[in-house]
């Protein structure tokens, strides 16, 4: 693997890139970006050896396609059409169906690998870059299958190489149980810090009493809208069936509250206290 090209050079793509770098400095990493901006960032860091444009996947060993959810749908078949019969394309979106669908007929459907690296922070553009982002990370592989056997071994060693545990999935099964586990998160994240800024507008002391409970809690709602809004919009069904779950355990917990019936609470809180459990198991 010689050529590298990342179209999208903010966080995972620029995280990506620098860990592919790590591991063979003679790698030529190349950068796409709608923002020319990012892409003088992307060189001053270090992330890419140089810009490039569309036409020049031809020559790429691997493309990476990290970029909004919305816009991967249509720009991974015109990446498909660029690319060489010996390239590997991959996307890191957060939902699987919709790109999936989009080349299932395309004719180098076996040159794409669908992959979600689980990883990233609140925080966007190259400079939020991180070496070692991935390293212990999950990444889940969609329709394996359909990708061409030398193709796939190749990228599935890098990514064990840069230290991710791989899963497989079915982007069916993907959408609706990573819509649990990460798109809940963002939502719930974004109403809390908006309930607590309008509660700000009356009380200029409540920031004051904020601790890391609270910023921990609230981290996520710092995330790109213009990066989550077409991620909620491209799952809505999965999302919707969570958030339903969701208001109708808060609902519960409310009404808990209302009868003064504390040692419910106390259960409710103590039975999720296993999750401590689970997650020691995963993480």
């Amino acid at each position: 693997m010689d050529k590298v090209y990342i179209i999208g050079v903010g966080l995972i793509g620029g995280s990506l890139g620098l860990d592919i770098k790590s591991l063979n400095s003679a790698i030529q990493i190349y950068g796409i970006d709608a923002s020319e901006t990012h892409l003088d960032q992307a060189l001053e860091l270090g992330i890419i050896d140089m810009k490039a444009d569309y036409e020049d996947l031809i020559n790429a060993d691997l493309v990476i396609l990290a970029i909004p959810v919305d816009t991967a749908v249509t720009t991974l078949p015109i990446v498909l059409d660029k690319i060489s019969d010996d390239t590997t394309v991959i996307d890191v979106g957060s939902n699987k169906l919709a790109i999936c669908n989009a080349v299932a007929d395309h004719p180098r459907r076996r040159n794409y690998l669908a992959t979600h690296p689980i990883a990233g922070t609140e925080f966007t553009g190259p400079k939020a870059a991180i070496k070692g982002l991935f390293e212990k990370k999950t990444n889940i592989i969609c329709e394996v299958e359909k990708t061409a056997f030398k193709l796939q071994e190749k990228t599935l060693k890098l990514f064990t190489d840069l230290g991710m545990r791989i899963r497989y999935m079915n982007p069916e099964a993907h959408d609706k149980h990573i819509a649990y586990v990460s798109h809940l998160s963002h939502i719930s994240s974004f109403m809390l810090g908006k309930t607590v800024i309008e509660k700000e507008k009356n009380e200029r002391d409540i920031f004051d009493m904020a601790g890391s409970g609270f910023e921990s809690t609230v981290r996520l709602a710092k995330s790109s809208p213009e990066m989550w809004t077409p991620i909620f919009k491209q799952n809505k069904s999965n999302v919707i069936e969570t958030l339903d779950e969701y208001i109708n355990n808060l609902k519960k917990f409310k009404s808990l509250m209302e009868s003064d019936q504390f040692d419910d609470i106390y259960m409710e809180m103590k039975n999720t206290n296993r999750i401590k459990e689970i997650l020691n198991g995963i993480l």
